[in-house]
C-alpha cells in the first residue's frame, strides 16, 4: 500500500506543475519590450464601514416583560493588501468586526488571502482564501450586509472568454494538520468538509440572453453517535437565466437538492424565482418578483426519535436551503426568512411576493421602495399560509467615489401563523431602521 502521505506529496507535486502550465513562458525583458507600462502594481486599500441600528418589536411570546426595543452601533473594518504583475496577481484582506463597547474586542479573522495565475488563452488557477459571487448571489454570495460576511478557502480552477466561462471549485477543510483524527472535521470555520462546485455561463455579446448552470457536491460529516466522522454528500443542480431586451430585464432559476444530510436523511427539495424590471427612463425603475422555496409538512425530529405534540420524524427533507447566498439580498431586508430558523427547526419553505421602485434624481442620489408579502410554501393541518408583509424603504448618496452614506427603515406586521413559526408576537408592529457610513479610502497606490 503506498503511504498516505507520498499520496499527498503527489497530488502536491502535480498540482504545481498544472498551474505552471497556466503560466505563459516569457522573460521580464520580453514583457517589457511588449508592454512599455510598468508591470508591477501595488495598492494598500480599506473599507471602514460603520451602521448604526434600532429594532423595535420581534419579543418572545414568553418574553412579555423584556423591554422590545434595542439600539447598537456596529463596525467593520478591512484593510486590503493587492500585487499584480502581468500573469500574476495576489490579495490579503485582514477583517474586524464588532459593536461598538463590546467585550473581547469583537472578531478578528483574515478574510481574503489568495493567489491567481492567468494565462493568455483564458484559463487561470486561483488558489486560497476567497469571496464568491455567481450570477444574483442567490446559492454562491458574499453576503456582503453579514458584519463577517462569507469567504472560502478553495482552489478554483477555470477558462473565460467572450462568450463561456467554466469555473471548477475544490475545497477540503480540516480543523488541524493532526495524523490523529485528521480526517475528521468538527466545529469549524466551514458547515461542510468538502466541496465540489461546476459552474458554466454563456453570455454573447451582441445578444441580450444569457444563461448560467451550477452544480454542487458538499460532503457533511456526520455527529450522530455509531455514525461519528462518516461523511454524508448532498447536491444541487440548476440554472439560472437573464434576458434583457432595451428597457427590460428578465431573470429566472431553479434549483433542485437531493443526496443526504448530515443524519442520513434523504433530502428532495427545489427552489424557483422569477423576476421583471422595466426601465421608462434612465431615472426610474419598476420591478416585481416571485420567489418560491419548498417545505416541510411536518416539525421534525432526530432520527434517533423524539416527543412532542405534533411532532414526526421526517423520512425525506423537502425544506429547500438557498446554502451560502446573499439572503438580506431576496427575502426581506428584515432577515426573518434564511438568516434566522424557524422554531424548533421547521421548515415549511416560503413564498415571496414582492414589488418595488426605484428612482434616481442624480447621479450621486438613489431611492428604493418595495412591499414583500409573505406565506409558507406548504400545506399544514394547523397553520394558515400568510406570515405577513413587510414595507421597506432605503435612500443612499455617494458625495464622492470613496464615500457611501445609507439609511433605510421596514416595517413589518406579522400573522399568527408567523408568530407560531418565529415566536414573535403578531400584535405588536415590528419596525427597523439604520444608518450606514461606508469610507473606501486608497492609501497608496505604485507601479514600477
Amino acid at each position: 500500500m503506498i503511504p498516505r502521505h507520498y499520496r499527498l506529496i503527489v497530488m502536491i507535486k502535480n498540482l504545481i506543475v498544472a498551474i505552471t502550465l497556466l503560466v505563459p513562458s516569457m522573460s521580464p525583458a520580453q514583457e517589457a519590450g511588449e508592454n512599455s507600462e510598468k508591470l508591477n502594481h501595488f495598492a494598500i486599500d480599506a473599507e471602514l464601514m460603520t451602521r448604526g441600528e434600532i429594532r423595535i418589536g420581534g419579543l418572545p411570546t414568553d418574553e412579555e416583560d423584556i423591554d422590545n426595543k434595542a439600539t447598537f452601533i456596529l463596525e467593520r473594518t478591512r484593510l486590503g493588501l493587492d500585487f499584480e504583475r502581468t500573469f500574476i496577481k495576489a490579495h490579503v484582506t485582514a477583517q474586524h468586526s464588532a459593536v461598538w463597547g463590546q467585550a473581547g474586542k469583537g472578531s478578528f479573522n483574515i478574510y481574503e488571502a489568495w493567489a491567481q495565475f492567468t494565462a493568455r488563452n483564458g484559463l487561470f488557477a486561483k488558489v486560497g482564501r476567497q469571496v464568491l459571487s455567481y450570477d444574483d448571489e442567490r446559492i454562491i454570495g458574499s453576503n456582503d450586509w453579514a458584519m463577517t460576511a462569507l469567504s472560502h478557502d478553495l482552489l478554483k480552477l477555470g477558462y473565460e472568454s467572450d462568450k463561456h466561462k467554466l469555473h471548477l471549485m475544490l475545497a477540503y477543510n480540516q480543523n488541524s494538520e493532526s495524523v490523529n483524527g485528521g480526517t475528521e472535521y468538527r466545529g469549524g470555520d466551514k458547515p461542510y468538509k468538502t466541496m465540489q462546485n461546476l459552474w458554466y455561463h454563456y453570455q454573447h455579446p451582441r445578444v441580450p440572453f444569457g444563461a448560467s448552470l451550477l452544480f454542487m457536491n458538499q460532503g457533511l460529516q456526520s455527529e450522530k453517535d455509531g455514525d461519528l466522522g462518516k461523511t454524508y454528500y448532498q447536491q444541487l443542480i440548476g440554472t439560472y437565466i437573464t434576458y434583457k431586451p432595451r428597457n427590460w430585464s428578465l431573470e429566472g432559476s431553479f434549483y433542485y437538492q437531493m443526496g443526504k444530510n448530515e443524519e442520513r436523511v434523504d433530502i428532495r427539495a427545489w427552489m424557483a424565482s422569477a423576476r421583471g424590471t422595466y426601465s421608462p427612463s434612465s431615472q426610474w425603475k419598476l420591478i416585481a418578483g416571485y420567489d418560491i422555496l419548498s417545505g416541510d409538512e411536518y416539525f421534525a425530529v432526530p432520527t434517533g426519535g423524539g416527543i412532542g405534540l405534533g411532532l414526526v420524524q421526517h423520512k425525506t427533507i423537502k425544506g429547500f436551503s438557498p446554502l451560502y447566498g446573499s439572503h438580506h439580498k431576496f427575502y426581506g431586508a428584515m432577515d426573518f426568512f434564511y438568516v434566522s430558523t424557524y422554531y424548533n427547526g421547521f421548515t415549511p419553505g416560503l413564498q415571496n411576493y414582492y414589488a418595488g421602485v426605484s428612482y434616481k434624481p442624480i447621479s450621486k442620489l438613489k431611492f428604493d421602495a418595495a412591499y414583500h408579502y409573505f406565506a409558507i410554501a406548504t400545506n399544514t393541518k394547523t397553520l394558515k399560509k400568510p406570515l405577513g408583509h413587510e414595507i421597506e424603504l432605503t435612500a443612499a448618496f455617494t458625495p464622492i467615489k470613496e464615500v457611501t452614506v445609507s439609511l433605510g427603515y421596514s416595517y413589518m406586521h406579522g400573522t399568527k401563523t408567523m408568530e407560531q413559526l418565529k415566536r414573535v408576537d403578531s400584535d405588536r408592529h415590528l419596525h427597523w431602521a439604520w444608518l450606514n457610513l461606508i469610507v473606501k479610502p486608497r492609501f497608496l497606490h505604485i507601479k514600477w
